[in-house]
């Protein structure tokens, strides 16, 4: 099953997908084929292990598969249907696919006779599969807010500039992240204010290959001179500030993760609302003061009422930190 996970690590980071991996076992053990899903549209993981077998024939082995097979027509055909055509003798799955039309792939297998496990794995396939599963069980993107402060929690000085609080490292990294997420979203004060283009750069300024889609929530109009119109990617201007249909929308364009790099405002309203499933935050050592904090109002009027959060990963980058930590929302997905 491990090698089966890394297999998965091949397919893409974004996109409506699982990234799956699967490995075709005889008898004895040892690997006759293996397979992973490579994005939308491209055969799933299970299919593409078949087809390195002489005549798809699957007779006498088993198939060990990171996620469920899954049960229904979409893009290609169900996977449970092509593990029982091509003859296997077993079924052994990590985590069970939480999807409503693409589920069900065991009871399929089962009700063909074929004998089927499932577990194997299951909290560390969980935790690497866990931006996907949450989008799926809640139908809607997984967001990560994302933003840099000062040690005392200042986003931004008194005269309102910000740029830069954190280092070349630092600012890198955002890029990269950015470059995972199939979104990038931001309230209209942050496009009319920064005018930020919301590419996903290389250090030398180049575009990378995987760019988020930008989207901007809010209902005030922007400029036709506005970079993120001359985004690589055709940007989504909401015209609304309703977070959930935002949301829903954007699930379904099937955009599964959302970047959030809206200033104090927007940040604090997908706090607020319990939306945030990881806070990213760019901690940098320096001090700033004033009013320009990184975070707004989050409806905590009492100590009690506290956002507790679990740190996940800290990294250094330069003279700053990168603090993950995940919400008690995103720790129960």
């Amino acid at each position: 099953m491990r090698h089966a996970l890394s297999l998965a690590a091949h397919g893409p980071v974004t996109g409506p997908h699982a990234r799956v991996g699967c490995v075709l076992l005889d008898d004895a053990g040892a690997t006759v084929a293996e397979g992973w899903h490579r994005g939308a549209g491209t055969p799933h993981a299970e299919v593409d292990a078949l087809a390195k077998l002489p005549g798809g024939d699957a007779r006498g082995l088993t198939a060990v598969v990171t996620l469920e097979p899954c049960n229904h027509w979409g893009r290609t055909g169900p996977c449970s249907e092509a593990l029982i055509h091509a003859g296997i003798s077993r079924v052994v799955f990590s985590v069970e696919d939480p999807g409503a039309h693409s589920g069900g792939g065991k009871e399929r297998l089962r009700d063909a006779g074929v004998p089927v496990d499932e577990g194997v794995l299951v909290d560390e396939v969980s935790e690497w599969m866990r931006r996907w599963l949450t989008a799926v069980r809640l139908g809607r993107p997984f967001v990560t807010v994302k933003w840099a402060s000062s040690l005392d929690g200042r986003a931004a000085a008194s005269d309102g500039t910000s740029q830069w609080i954190t280092g070349a490292a630092a600012r890198q990294h955002v890029h990269e992240q950015r470059a995972e997420h199939d979104a990038i979203l931001v309230g209209t004060g942050t496009v009319l204010s920064d005018d930020p283009s919301l590419t996903a750069r290389g250090d030398g300024g180049e575009l990378l290959a995987s760019q988020p889609v930008p989207v901007v929530v809010g209902e005030r109009s922007l400029p036709a001179t506005s970079r993120i119109l001359k985004h690589p990617r055709e940007a989504i201007v909401t015209g609304t500030r309703d977070l959930d249909a935002v949301l829903s929308d954007l699930y379904a364009r099937e955009i599964r993760t959302v970047f959030v790099e809206g200033g104090p405002t927007v940040a604090s309203e997908f706090i607020r609302r319990g939306l945030a499933d990881d806070i990213l935050v760019y901690l940098a050592p320096t001090l700033i003061g004033g009013p320009g904090l990184a975070l707004g109002d989050l409806g905590v009027d009492t100590i009690d009422g506290q956002h507790r959060l679990t740190v996940t990963h800290v990294t250094p980058l330069g003279d700053d930190l990168a603090i993950l930590a995940r919400t008690r929302s995103g720790s129960s997905s």
